[in-house]
């Protein structure tokens, strides 16, 4: 028997009582990592946003019904479950009561992304007896409750927002879901963080983030990394002490918008206004930074800003490739006609001629674009080259 986790919003877990209790789901991007687990197996489900833990569901067998079980989305990936504990959210166990007593909540450092183990599910529990303290914890709160106080207003929360779409030859008025890392939302909000290790595979990813973000402030622009990656450190430096870097994003924008900008690696602002954005796919999946920019440009259509996705050079075919999906083309805006690809060295052999120059507090913010490589079309033209 192994222990997963099951991370639910306040709502999904809302429905999933409404509906029986019987069956439980999760995207379809899960469906190979969800052939591992078996019968007999207990799910230990997390309510994201208020941090809690709710129940234990045994494993019974995969679901092949099709239905729509869930409001907001289709959750495919499903599985027949017996409850073993359910509980409403104000008798559930609060996440700060496992601190120091499972591997992904060591001490209070780990608070701001819990190791990266509530981003998703299922995910397996590495050790058994993290999952078998936290079942025993929930077996308690259900034998001697004990009513919490919780937030409503997270509780409720959907990553959801009302936008115009084509339908049919009409424009009709949509609910559209906006992914998020799961729970990171709430886990790496804190304005600081810990300091990270930096494994070999992210060095060059995090040097790219330092050499963009010191750019910017050269420029004499405002800047802004990543929340999940403020504690990353390039130099002796943690990139979310740079100079010029926000503590937080302008509020023009509404929050599902903002939500989706402050996962991006890299911004350059200049007041209220976002002059750039830059999605760096070292190692990771390049079609999730594109698909950053391609909610950006969903929720934000008459945003006027320069994106970039920043790849090292042997993954520029890679780069167009996913660029050139339909899910990235058919649309109004395609990001191949709007992102303009930027190699390592490029990128790195720019910034270094601007330094050594002297120029770098001189440039203009679009002085990318004339150097960047645009796989739907010709370049835009920069500022600089209008002149």
């Amino acid at each position: 028997m192994n222990y997963w986790l099951d991370l639910f919003s306040g709502t999904t877990w809302r429905e999933f009582i409404e509906s029986g209790s019987a069956v439980t789901g999760f995207r379809e991007r899960t469906r190979t990592r969800a052939k591992r687990v078996a019968a007999g197996d207990i799910f230990l489900c997390y309510l994201t946003g208020v941090k809690l833990w709710c129940g234990a569901l045994e494993v019974v067998g995969p679901n092949a019904d099709t239905r729509r079980m869930w409001h907001d989305d289709e959750f495919p990936v499903r599985f027949d479950v017996k409850p073993l504990v359910a509980l409403s959210p104000e008798l559930g166990v609060p996440l700060d009561e496992l601190m120091g007593k499972v591997a992904f909540f060591r001490d209070a450092t780990d608070s701001p992304g819990y190791k990266g183990f509530l981003g998703g599910s299922p995910t397996l529990f590495e050790r058994e007896s993290d999952g078998e303290l936290i079942f025993n914890l929930l077996l308690e709160a259900e034998a001697n409750p004990t009513t919490k106080q919780v937030d409503l207003k997270r509780l409720k929360r959907k990553p959801t927002y009302m936008m115009k779409v084509r339908q049919g030859g009409r424009t009709e008025v949509v609910p559209v879901s906006i992914p998020e890392g799961e729970d990171a939302s709430d886990d790496i909000r804190e304005s600081t963080s810990p300091i990270l290790q930096i494994t070999r595979a992210d060095t060059r990813h995090t040097e790219m983030q330092w050499q963009l973000l010191a750019l910017g402030a050269e420029m004499g622009l405002d800047v802004w990394v990543a929340r999940n990656d403020r504690g990353k450190v390039w130099q002796g430096q943690a990139l979310g002490s740079m100079p010029r870097m926000l503590e937080s994003l302008p509020t023009q924008f509404n929050e599902q918008t903002n939500r989706t900008i402050e996962l991006i690696d890299v911004l350059w602002l200049r007041g209220n206004s976002v002059q750039a954005a830059f999605e760096i796919e070292a190692t990771t999946s390049i079609y999730s930074g594109l698909l950053r920019m391609s909610d950006l440009l969903a929720l934000q259509p008459n945003l006027d800003i320069d994106l970039y996705p920043v790849a090292p050079d042997e993954r520029r075919d890679k780069v167009s490739q996913e660029m050139l999906r339909p899910t990235f083309q058919l649309r109004e805006k395609p990001v191949s006609k709007v992102c303009g690809f930027l190699s390592f060295s490029t990128l790195t052999e720019k910034i270094e001629g601007a330094r050594n120059l002297g120029l770098s507090q001189s440039l203009k913010p679009d002085f990318l674009r004339a150097h960047a490589e645009f796989f739907g079309q010709l370049r835009p033209v920069s500022s600089a080259e209008a002149g």
